[in-house]
This record gives structure tokens, sequence and C-alpha cells, in this order.
């Protein structure tokens, strides 16, 4: 959702009037939008159709445990008829949309109104899924017979690409995106029925990083593939140590650490640590002895307090030298600090982005979804360190504690946070991404031209 609404305000901010629609609760949880660009973007709530075993006021992943997402594609598809009547009532002059609601392809089409896939994926995790005729085939398992199958760079890929999964990054994507819903598809069918149906993409991607996966995108969907940038958030105003809150503390503890010296750490809302994961984490913190800042969510296993979460002794050991906040966290205002200098993630697209932008070494412990492939291609390019898992591939202390070595203090990894730095002049170019918005609207606007010539 906060890639489609960083587009709704870049589009709206050259002038264009945008309708976002989802969920009631989805929209309310969205962060506010510039004031000046209020009048130009109307936010519409589709409420959610209730599906058996769905709980009430779950409109996201990140309101459920794994096992209910197909319960919630379910619902989401139940969107077909009020999406339908918004758009034969509005007539808007384009519909963008995501692989999860791959009916909206039909639904436009049907009204009149043509459609471009946007894709919030990098344009390597894109290009790996393969073009829809493979992914047509057997439903997908003709190309993707096993797991196995996925820890291998497909022939499609640019000579000599590293990109592939790790064998449990695979079993884990494998079991979710063959995984049947009621209406009888998998993520597979829908990823392929949103591509041959659109009349477009648009990748949230530039090619001064991954240009060459760009091209393989166009060459196997074989439709218009627009790069619209790297939709950077806005850097954030600097409040920091100004709050009266707990943030204000753990800022006022930033501004006395040296600059670039603290590690920020993060994995996310969709990815649930286990307590095994929790633990290997938090000491592989202590024994790296890099000062670090941790936020991390209330993991659902925790019957008490949210300290019980971590190792006995843990925050007396590391007390001074880093610091843990549980629940939400100021993220950006976070990477925006002088004393940050990297980041351990789950190197996630949009994370990715954020952190870049300020140039910080990136260390990476992917987990799911596309985050394996994006951890390839960075280290790839020499941007980031990934921790090894073990025989039984799992993450240990000494590994972490190892990576974070390599990152953020030691001489052999200053070629790593060099490349790290040098990427920050194409992530955080807000000028070069506002000049690939404008190539997507010019598109935008001849198509819909032509249309109306065709139409006369």
């Amino acid at each position: 959702m906060i890639p489609f609404l960083h587009l709704a305000v870049a589009l709206a901010a050259t002038g264009l009037r945008v309708s976002f629609l989802s969920t009631p609760r989805n929209n309310r949880r969205l962060p506010k939008i510039p004031p000046h660009l209020t009048s130009l973007i109307t936010f519409v709530d589709l409420p959610l159709p209730p599906v058996d075993g769905l709980p009430d006021q779950a409109e996201a992943t990140v309101d459920i445990p794994e096992d209910k997402v197909p319960l919630l594609k379910n619902a989401c598809d139940l969107l077909h008829d009020p999406v339908k009547n918004f758009l034969a009532e509005k007539s808007p002059d384009f519909l963008l949309h995501d692989f999860f609601h791959h009916w909206a392809v039909a639904t436009a089409r049907d009204v009149g109104v043509p459609s471009v896939f946007f894709v919030v994926f990098s344009a390597t995790a894109t290009a790996f899924s393969g073009p829809p005729e493979a992914l047509m085939e057997d439903g997908g398992k003709k190309s993707w017979p096993s797991p196995e199958s996925m820890t291998s760079p497909p022939e499609w890929l640019p000579a000599g690409s590293t990109v592939a999964f790790r064998r449990r990054e695979a079993e884990l994507l494998y079991l979710s995106a063959f995984a049947v819903t009621a209406r009888g598809l998998t993520d597979v069918d829908r990823m392929r029925l949103a591509v041959e149906g659109c009349a477009a993409l648009a990748v949230r991607s530039c090619p001064e990083y991954e240009g060459d996966y760009l091209d393989v995108v166009r060459r196997i969907f074989r439709k218009p593939v627009i790069p619209v940038g790297l939709l950077p958030p806005q850097p954030p105003s600097a409040t920091g140590g100004n709050r009266d809150d707990n943030w204000g503390r753990i800022f006022g503890w930033l501004d006395a650490q040296p600059p670039k010296s603290v590690v920020f750490v993060s994995f996310g809302s969709e990815y649930k640590l286990t307590e095994s994961e929790v633990h290997e984490l938090a000491y592989g913190l202590e024994l790296s002895n890099v000062p670090f800042l941790w936020a991390l969510r209330r993991p659902s296993w925790v019957t008490g307090s949210e300290k019980q979460a971590l190792p006995e002794g843990f925050l007396t050991r590391t007390e001074g030298r880093g610091v843990v906040s549980f629940g939400w966290a100021p993220q950006l205002e976070i990477l925006a600090h002088p004393s940050i200098g990297g980041s351990l993630f789950h190197s996630g697209w949009g994370s990715i982005i954020e952190t870049l932008g300020y140039g910080h070494a990136l260390v990476v412990m992917p987990n799911i979804i596309d985050q394996g492939l994006n951890a390839r291609l960075l280290v790839e390019k020499g941007i980031a360190v990934e921790v090894e898992r073990g025989d039984d591939d799992c993450f240990h202390r000494d590994e972490i504690a190892k990576a974070l070595d390599m990152a953020m203090v030691s001489s052999e990894g200053e070629g790593l946070r060099r490349k790290a730095r040098e990427m920050a002049t194409v992530f955080a170019d807000q000028e070069l991404h506002d000049k690939y918005i404008k190539e997507f609207v010019d598109y935008l606007l001849k198509t819909r031209n032509n249309q109306a010539i065709e139409g006369n």
C-alpha cells in the first residue's frame, strides 16, 4: 500500500487527479499526504466483505497470522463488484493495480478503462518470475517444478547473475506462491493474469540501479515497461530529541553517539521472528560490540512483558551501547540521523530504497517473498554483506556478529561502505526520480489522447 500511496502523491504533484481505492481501515492507517495535494487525491473506502474465519478488522497481512492470508485473498476478490461500480460511475482514464487484484484487469476492460500493472517489487524479483507463458503451463510448475528449481538463476536472467533463492527462502515462497485459494487461483496465476491483461507495466525501479533486469522484464513480458523511479520518501522533519516521549529519549541517546557508528535493526511487520531468531539476533548484536538501535515488534509468542522476548540479562549487558524499542518506530527519522551508519534488516525493496537513500552500509538477513532475490543483487553489486545461514539453514549469532563487523567496523568492509555511500547519489536523487514520473505521465497522457482520437 505504501508504494501505491507514494505513486499517488507523485502523480498528484504533476497535477493529475488520483482516486486511491482501499478498505476503510487501510486508508486510515496510511501516512498523511502533503497538505497542498489533498484536493487532488481522494481516498475511496471499499468495505471488505466478510469471509468465514477472517477476523474482524483484518484488512491487511499485518493484521493476521500467515495461515489466514488465503482468507484475506478471498475477501479481496469479493471487491470485484464495488470496484466495477466505481469505474463505471467515475470513468477514470486509467486504473493502476497490483497482481493481488488480478481481476481488476478484466473489470476495467469491461467498462472501457485501460489498466496499468504497478509492480511494487524490484525489477530483479519481477524478472525472476519468468514470462507469462511459463507461468501458465501447468499452473507455473513447468518452470518451477519444486522449491529446488528456484535455487539457481533461471536462463532468462542476465549472464553471470547470482540472483536466486536459498533453500529455506524457496520452500517458504513455494508454499505461498502455489497455494490455491477458494477461487481456484494461486499467486502465480494472479501474476500471470495481471501481466497478460494489462496495457503496460509501471515498475518501481530505475535503470541506474538494475537496468539489466528492467531489460529482461521488457523482453519476457513483451509489454511497455515504464520505470517510475524509486519513489523515495520525502525527508522527515527533524524533531528527534525535541520529543517529550520515549523516542525523544532515544534520539537523545543517538545524539550522543559518534557519526556513522550505530546500526539500525528492523525486520518490518510481514515476517514474524521466532523466539530462536530473536535470541540469536540479540546475541549476535551483543557479540559484535557495534552500537545498535533495535526496533522490535512485540512477538506473538510473548505472553508477559515485552522485555521477555529478549535473552535474560541482554538489556543489562548492552546498556549504554544499545537500545531496544518495542512497537512502531519512526524509521525515516532514524535513518536520517547522523549517528546511523548501517542497517541490519530483511532486504525488502522499500527498506532498501529508504536505507540507500542515506548511503548506509547494509547487512541483510532475508526471509520471505522477494527479500532473498534483493539480497543476492545487493551482494553481487558489492553494496551489502549477507548473514550466512548455518547447515541447519538458520541464522546464528557468530555469523551475525561477523557480518556486522564487516559492514560497520573492519577495514575490509571499507569498499562496501564506499559503494553504499555512492548509491545515495542515485537513490536520493529526487530530480532523477521526478524525471521518471514525468515520463510515465507523458505515457499516460499520450495513450489517453490516442484513445480519444481512435474513439472519434
